[in-house]
């Protein structure tokens, strides 16, 4: 079993910025794509951003393109998900994935990930 443990989410303004933080555990790390997925109330889990395992390609949904930005600290095990320019409609309880996916497109599907975190609450007020 792998671990994921987020943290970063709170309370901001709109404008605002956080930096969300992924921490795995063991020694896998570098052998799975990592995902960025949220979850607003009443709603379903939708794709933010992912990394791949392999090349280090980030992907991002187009609500977010230009304003989040996806990294990895390797030695760390530590993948992040910088977000800028917070509006409202990001707000959502944030969750970091892990998963095996082969083939172009699968990052974004939240069945094709194996192991997730337990969330973190991002709050963007008005």
């Amino acid at each position: 079993q792998v671990q994921l443990v987020e943290s970063g989410g709170g309370l901001v303004h709109t404008g605002g910025s956080l930096r969300l933080s992924c921490a795995a555990s063991g020694r896998t790390f570098s052998a799975y794509t990592m995902g960025w997925f949220r979850q607003a109330p009443g709603k379903e889990r939708d794709f933010v951003s992912a990394i791949r395992r392999s090349g280090g390609t980030t992907l991002y949904a187009d609500s977010v393109k230009g304003r989040f930005t996806t990294s990895k600290d390797s030695p760390k095990n530590t993948v992040y998900l910088q977000m800028n320019s917070l509006k409202p409609e990001d707000t959502a309880v944030y969750y970091c994935a892990a998963g095996r996916m082969y083939g172009s497109g699968l990052e974004k599907e939240v069945n094709e990930y194996d192991y997730w975190g337990q969330g973190t609450q991002v709050t963007v007020s008005s």
